[in-house]
């Protein structure tokens, strides 16, 4: 390798960033804290090293050139780059986990799960979620088979302890036009069973669950939550849907309840459970207060 190479530091193409965001030199070495002079001696020894220019003056002000824009755009992504290795080490150095391993239950309302995963963001921004979406068995086996840190679940496997998360209530319902709702008159079972059913298949392996079919002569079975939504919608079918999933659509009129005469709200409460409580990692334990402190909100709407 030549030792002709310049070699620049990233302090030099920090500050040239500065120059040029802050659009002069005066407001570069505030934004740096840094005197003027600084700026301007560490863009000289910048210039110095490369064999093209990256400023050049016009009038009182200066201007990048055309190389010196490509330039900048790749140091701009260098710097980024040290800056999250300079994140890293900060989370390592707190002993927090690079990555955190999230099976959630389906079903569990999406606003304080997401902005509980927003604000672990923020807070732990080198740490990588790996989030698995679970049905039924499906989450408890993520914890039986140690490939979850963290559960949102309505079934506590043997073995672990949980704490109550959110209540979800599952509606029966179906399209405002669907031939249940042109009874006009109070359903029964044997009402529900002469008609199709949507069920969500159980994502576990060992030991699939049929949580909530009742032995409809027609049975569709869908493996993910807005696909059953959607068959619903096309009026093919009914279904207990999470209400939180399908709000929009209950206030619109386009989804009607079901006139049940008994069952048409089955409550299920998801649980906050740890793989490890003892062992949970720092990084584990934070997205697992958060979810509590979002879920906590959101019912409190």
């Amino acid at each position: 390798m030549s030792s002709d190479l310049p070699r620049t530091t990233l302090e030099q193409w920090a500050t040239l960033q500065a120059v040029v965001d802050h659009g002069g030199f005066e407001r570069a070495a505030e934004a740096l804290s840094r005197s003027q002079s600084a700026v301007s001696y560490s863009l000289k020894r910048l210039q110095e090293q490369l064999p093209v220019a990256v400023l050049v003056p016009q009038g009182r002000r200066t201007q990048l050139t055309d190389p010196g824009a490509v330039l900048l755009q790749r140091a701009r992504l260098m710097l980024d780059e040290a800056r999250r290795l300079e994140q890293l080490a900060a989370t390592l150095a707190q002993g927090w986990e690079t990555e955190v391993r999230l099976a959630v239950e389906i079903v569990m309302p999406p606003d304080p799960l997401l902005g509980a995963l927003a604000r672990f963001s923020a807070q732990a921004p080198q740490t990588r979620v790996q989030m698995m979406e679970t049905v039924l068995s499906g989450t408890g086996e993520a914890l039986l088979q140690q490939q979850a840190d963290l559960a949102i679940t309505g079934l506590v496997p043997p073995g672990f302890l949980g704490d109550p998360l959110v209540r979800v209530d599952f509606i029966a319902v179906a399209r405002s036009d669907h031939p249940l709702h042109r009874l006009g008159r109070t359903l029964t079972l044997e009402d529900l069973r002469a008609h199709r059913q949507v069920v969500i298949r159980d994502t576990g392996r060992f030991r699939q669950l049929d949580s909530g079919w009742l032995d409809a002569d027609e049975r569709w079975t869908v493996s993910h939550l807005l696909t059953a939504i959607a068959i619903i919608k096309r009026g093919l079918a009914f279904a207990w849907m999470p209400r939180p999933h399908i709000q929009a659509e209950l206030e619109s009129g386009e989804l009607r309840p079901l006139p049940l005469e008994q069952g048409a709200i089955r409550p299920e409460t998801l649980y906050l459970v740890y793989a490890d409580p003892v062992g949970a990692g720092p990084a584990t334990r934070a997205l697992g207060r958060l979810l509590a402190a979002e879920s906590q909100s959101w019912l409190a709407v």
